[in-house]
């Protein structure tokens, strides 16, 4: 079941079970005959029911995604869900156990395994992965070696240009700083002309201010050039940030698929509205035009596609902290609950608060605004758009608090 009318991976909606009118590049890739061409000429990339073990552990599992010319996509998701693992199933250092990775229509790993050199897919590794002994224009220029001299000199130059080091080109690797280096890997990667670039993990080697300026130059760099590109991080932030569409992943299986802000504002699981920042879960009984919880009534306009059959039935808003706030009260009857734990952010703090009921809930603060540390506080809903839900039997666990 889901909160959202968004189509899954698999093209259906959750909520029915019924195929989605039209589908998503999702379905359409997995419905293609593995060896042809895609009749979709502007997807670049086909993930079709991809499958990886290792042992007895399967990693990767009927996986399939399409990734359309010029997109950025990323595939998100915590440690050991398959994202890095679906990353080399794409460049070919893996070969996978069942389905297909097919490139412009081209299939690159059915009955006829394609080696990574000759997949067209240039990919910036974590850790960069620069030749020591190479200045930054012979590292750049590594992937050239079978083009005439002039050609791979002006093309080097382009490139060094593109990434604003045109004059670090006789510098080594030691002698750039980590974004530089950085820099340099992509445009290393640039050099051939690929495809498709890969992206693992590219900014976890960074220190956290650089990790920002760099991914928006990178994002910007990408899109200058035109090439289609698929990133690997667990890093929520960075995802939503960089990219045209987020996958995340858990299980080795797709969750859901969208551009950032609808996967962040309208989860279709509570493991992605969990796994994409602070989220808290408020009860609430669906009672004609209104859905009544402890912080308020919310009329029905503002849960997003919440649908006739769930009248009179107990569901849970999400809810971020930024949606939340609190306000001290002299009386413990005069308040919906306590705040029990605080934690400070810089600019905010985050507080948690527990509700008489037991849930928790978070909220969101300035730092200079008057929210006691503890003790008893209202709260009020203030978030000026729809609220993703979900039905109350979806909640882990036996808790009778839970049931209907």
């Amino acid at each position: 079941m889901s909160n959202s009318s968004q189509p899954t991976a698999e093209g259906t909606d959750r909520r029915t079970g019924a195929a989605a009118e039209g589908g998503t590049d999702e379905g359409r890739s997995a419905s293609a005959t593995p060896g042809t061409r895609s009749a979709d000429r502007d997807t670049v990339l086909e993930l079709d029911g991809l499958g990886k073990s290792y042992g007895t552990e399967t990693v990767v599992e009927g996986l399939s995604l399409s990734v359309r010319e010029g997109e950025i996509l990323t595939l998100l998701g915590p440690s050991g869900c398959g994202k890095t693992t679906t990353l080399r199933l794409i460049a070919g250092l893996e070969r996978p156990d069942g389905g297909n990775v097919r490139i412009n229509g081209v299939s690159m790993s059915g009955e006829s395994f394609v080696p990574p050199e000759d997949r067209g897919v240039g990919v910036v590794f974590q850790e960069f992965a620069l030749f020591p002994h190479l200045t930054a224009r012979e590292n750049v220029a590594f992937g050239l070696k079978d083009r005439p001299d002039d050609e791979v000199e002006t093309r080097v130059d382009d490139l060094l240009e593109l990434v604003d080091l045109a004059g670090q080109g006789d510098s080594y690797p030691d002698q750039l700083s980590g974004g530089q280096q950085q820099r340099i890997a992509l445009a290393r990667s640039l050099a051939p002309e690929p495809d498709i670039l890969l992206l693992d993990e590219p900014f976890s080697n960074l220190d956290v201010d650089l990790r920002v300026e760099m991914r928006e130059e990178v994002r910007d760099i990408i899109k200058r050039t035109g090439v289609t590109a698929v990133s690997v991080t667990h890093d929520q932030e960075e995802a939503l940030s960089i990219s045209d569409r987020v996958a995340v992943m858990t299980d080795g299986r797709i969750e859901q698929v969208g551009d950032p802000e609808t996967v962040f504002q309208h989860p279709e699981s509570r493991f992605v509205a969990a796994f994409l920042g602070y989220a808290s879960f408020v009860p609430g009984y669906v009672s004609g035009d209104v859905v009544e919880t402890d912080l308020g009534t919310v009329p029905r306009e503002r849960i997003h596609g919440l649908a006739a059959e769930y009248d009179h039935t107990r569901i849970d808003l999400l809810v971020r902290p930024d949606d939340v706030s609190a306000r001290p009260v002299a009386d413990a009857a005069d308040g919906c609950g306590r705040v029990v734990a605080r934690r400070y952010l810089g600019p905010t703090f985050l507080y948690e608060v527990e509700l008489d009921t037991g849930e928790s809930i978070q909220c969101m603060h300035n730092h200079d605004e008057d929210v006691p540390t503890s003790g008893p506080v209202d709260l009020t809903l203030d978030a000026d758009h729809e609220l993703a839900w979900f039905p109350r039997e979806q909640r882990p666990g036996d808790d009778s608090r839970y049931g209907t």
